[in-house]
């Protein structure tokens, strides 16, 4: 017969260590957050004719384009070559986040944490 208030062989949890280590672990992302969110990744598109930077916070820092992905009669590719490389880089600021708040919360899944 189960007892109740708890499941058997469990003692009572301790809210007070729950609630510290929730407390610790928000900390923890709250710095790991604003740490991030100072970094610039770089990426690129057609083998580095374009190349973005962005940060953390997944604002674009700085755009390059050599010369030779310069057409003006093909504008278009170069469009495609900035929309590419834009996505990539926001991509990897995501892909950053969560890698590393992963490693915070121990890959727990809570959406709109990040």
């Amino acid at each position: 017969m189960a007892r109740k208030g708890g499941f058997p062989g469990m003692g009572k949890p301790n809210m007070g260590s729950m609630m510290k280590q929730v407390q610790k672990m928000q900390r923890q992302m709250e710095q790991t957050q604003a740490e991030l969110e100072e970094k610039v990744l770089e990426t690129g598109a057609g083998g580095g004719a374009v190349s973005v930077k962005i940060t953390g916070k997944k604002e674009i820092v700085g755009i390059e384009i050599k010369p030779e992905a310069i057409d003006p009669d093909d504008i278009e590719m170069l469009q495609d070559l900035i929309m590419a490389a834009v996505n990539e880089a926001i991509r990897a600021a995501e892909d950053m986040m969560a890698s590393e708040m992963g490693k915070i919360t121990g890959k727990m899944n809570i959406p709109g944490l990040f």
